[in-house]
Parts: structure tokens; C-alpha cells; sequence
């Protein structure tokens, strides 16, 4: 006896009533469909696969430069720079090579990624909550409440990114930071300036969704049947967000992971001596020529971080929303 897929055959849009006698139709829930939408997607899923084996070696940095034999990534060592006192090229010793200071190049990609996916992933998580939060109120509510919060909005959008980042970085990586001391100079700067700026973006993407979601029949039944404010927010329209979300979560990752290498890039991101991919490109700028090896391998992690976090977003997008189309 054969066996349909009854989702599957509904999001190709073929009729499903009219089935041979014999067929038995296998309901599936909305996860697995999501999954195997997904797995067909080998993009995707080679995209998936390098994020995971990139969070691992950050995870176990420590571990895998012990296994390897290579050295900290804050060890600097003369004896590997040549008579000239110019970095030496990739060996036995240093898979990578060494920076001017004779560092491992190696090492400091590894640990590089700890700091991009540990920024990125916490800065992003601050961005979508608070640009949710905002988003559903203001969309909720509309009137005055989605004025003001709209306009808020348009006041950040409004300012030049970057710059905006930049300066606030600098004003609180020096002393003791901002906010009496809260927000520290260095990782907790980066993050801070990220997901104040970040949170915008998601704002205005949950409001539009949210002004769609609110005239729907089910929240006219929930209003109907005396349903709080609070409770339609969370249990009827934040559900239905849920897809939306994890897609713009993973879309706005890799910006976040050019955000912050782009602050480090400028001399206001992570400090020294932490390993951070744009810090150590700024450092490369000036001897690429003669150590190409310096800016290729953390320029070529930072590329391929990047763009498999946008493939991924692309198909979570297509898996969740197969309609959609591209």
C-alpha cells in the first residue's frame, strides 16, 4: 500500500481529495514538514552543517589547538619572525603562520570565532527581543502607542549606522564605561552597541506583521470571548511570529558578525590582545603584501561564516514558508 504525504502534497498545491482507494495518507506535523522541505535544500544544509562544525571548534577551541600542538593565541614568540623581524608563513609549527608579534595565526582564527559567534549570538538574541516586544505593541495597539514607538524608530533608522556605533563605542570604552559602569569597554561595549542599533529592523518587521495578525478572525474570537490584551499578545499573535523570527534571527547573525568586525576593524570593537577577525585584518592591512597569510585565513573564516549563515536564513525561509517562493 502506498503512502501519501498529505502535507507535502498540499504545499504543491495538487489536490489531496482525490487520492486512489489504496493510498493511505500520513499526517505529519508542521516540524517535520519544515524538516523535510529543509533536507531537500543541499545548500542549506551544507550551509547548516558548517555552522555547526564552526560553533563546535569554537566551543572546543582550547581543546582542538591542544590537539594540534599550536600555541596560545596570546603568545607572542620572536624566534618565528624571520632576521627582518617579518611574520614567517604557514609550517609545521604554525599551520597559519604568525602576526608581527609572532603569534599563531591559527589559534587566534579559532578563538576569533568564540568572539564573532558569542557576540553575534547575544546581541542578536538582545535586537529580536526588544524589536519584538516593540514591534507587537506597536502593532497592537496602533493610535499614539504606534506613533510614538514608530517614530522612535525613525529617529534611530535616521542616523548613520556606523557612526552612531562608532561613537557610542567610544564613548564607552573609555573609563569605566557607560551607564555607571554596566556596560564595560570591551565584548559588553560591542554587544551593547550592536543590539541598540539592531533592534529597529526587527521592529518594523514584527509591526507589519502584527497589523496583518490583529484583524484576523481567530483574534476577533479571542476578543469576543473577553480575552486580555496580554494574553492575545502572547498566546495568539506571538505564536504566529514564531517562523518569521527565526528567519530574521538568522538573517541578522551574519550583519552582526560584520558589524562587530567592522567596529574591531576601526580600533573601537573587541581590545587587545582578545583574537577578534576584523582587528586582525586592521592588523594585516599593512603587511599584506609580504604576509598575505595574515589577512587570507581570517578574511577567508569571516567570508565563509557569513555567507553560510545567509544560505541557512534563505532556506529556513523557504523550508517555513514554501508559498513564498523566491
Amino acid at each position: 500500500m502506498s503512502t501519501i504525504d498529505l502535507g507535502d502534497r498540499e504545499s504543491e498545491g495538487l489536490d489531496v481529495t482525490a487520492q486512489e482507494p489504496s493510498a493511505a495518507i500520513a499526517a505529519r506535523s508542521p516540524l517535520q514538514l519544515f524538516w523535510r522541505r529543509l533536507k531537500r535544500d543541499k545548500v542549506a544544509m551544507t550551509a547548516l552543517v558548517f555552522v555547526i562544525v564552526l560553533i563546535l571548534a569554537a566551543v572546543f577551541a582550547p581543546l582542538i589547538v591542544e590537539l594540534v600542538g599550536a600555541r596560545p593565541p596570546n603568545e607572542q614568540a620572536t624566534k618565528y619572525l624571520d632576521e627582518f623581524g617579518t611574520p614567517t608563513g604557514p609550517s609545521s609549527d604554525n599551520l597559519f603562520g604568525v602576526d608581527t608579534l609572532g603569534r599563531d595565526v591559527f589559534s587566534r582564527v579559532l578563538y576569533g570565532a568564540r568572539v564573532s559567534l558569542e557576540v553575534a549570538l547575544i546581541a542578536t538574541a538582545f535586537s529580536v527581543t526588544i524589536g519584538v516586544i516593540v514591534g507587537m505593541v506597536a502593532g497592537y495597539f496602533r493610535g499614539p502607542v504606534d506613533m510614538v514607538l514608530s517614530r522612535s524608530i525613525d529617529v534611530l533608522l535616521a542616523f548613520p549606522i556606523l557612526l552612531l556605533a562608532i561613537g557610542l563605542a567610544a564613548a564607552c570604552s573609555l573609563g569605566d564605561g557607560c551607564f555607571y559602569g554596566i556596560i564595560k569597554p570591551g565584548i559588553t561595549v560591542v554587544i551593547f552597541v550592536i543590539a541598540f542599533v539592531n533592534w529597529t529592523y526587527i521592529a518594523r518587521i514584527i509591526r507589519g506583521q502584527v497589523l496583518s495578525l490583529r484583524e484576523k478572525e481567530f483574534i476577533e474570537a479571542s476578543r469576543s470571548l473577553g480575552a486580555s490584551h496580554r494574553r492575545i499578545i502572547f498566546r495568539e499573535i506571538l505564536p504566529n511570529l514564531v517562523a518569521p523570527i527565526i528567519v530574521y534571527s538568522t538573517l541578522i547573525i551574519p550583519t552582526t558578525i560584520l558589524f562587530e568586525a567592522s567596529l574591531s576593524f576601526l580600533g573601537v570593537g573587541v581590545q587587545p590582545p582578545t583574537a577578534s577577525w576584523g582587528a586582525m585584518l586592521s592588523d594585516a592591512t599593512n603587511i599584506f603584501d609580504s604576509a598575505w597569510w595574515y589577512m587570507l585565513f581570517p578574511g577567508a573564516a569571516l567570508l565563509l561564516t557569513v555567507l553560510a549563515f545567509n544560505l541557512l536564513g534563505d532556506g529556513l525561509q523557504d523550508a517555513l514558508n514554501p508559498r513564498g517562493g523566491r
